[in-house]
């Protein structure tokens, strides 16, 4: 069986830094930080657990919140393109944090998916 990109990356000790890289970038970003409640405690750990279910770790997620329903979650929050952009750069600054544990392939697998996802997310 092969592995799965969760298990070639390293992890919950991966994705726990890329999502901790993330929202340090969200605290500080004028564009972002209104979109997330005062305590990022539970929005931390509901991102760290989804990325870990969709890249084949463990099905957390799912047992606790159901189907993620990505856009119906964040169907409240004004997402134009400036939010997209600057949701993209937070995370393409945070996948930089953790580039040495990527291979290349790895490195432009997981941007892809982003860029995908961010895209996708955009309502205004």
């Amino acid at each position: 069986m092969e592995d799965t990109f969760y298990d070639q990356v390293g992890g919950h000790a991966f994705f726990h830094s890329l999502v901790n890289s993330f929202y340090e970038r969200v605290e500080t970003d004028e564009q972002l930080r209104p979109m997330y409640p005062e305590d990022l405690t539970e929005s931390k750990r509901h991102f760290e657990l989804f990325l870990e279910q969709y890249w084949g770790g463990p099905k957390t997620y799912a047992e606790e919140r159901g189907h993620p329903r990505l856009r119906m979650r964040h169907a409240p929050f004004r997402i134009t393109k400036g939010a997209r952009d600057a949701w993209l750069a937070a995370m393409e600054a945070a996948m930089e944090s953790v580039k040495s544990s990527l291979s290349d392939e790895q490195f432009v697998e997981l941007h892809s998916y982003f860029d995908m996802a961010a895209h996708q997310m955009r309502n205004v």
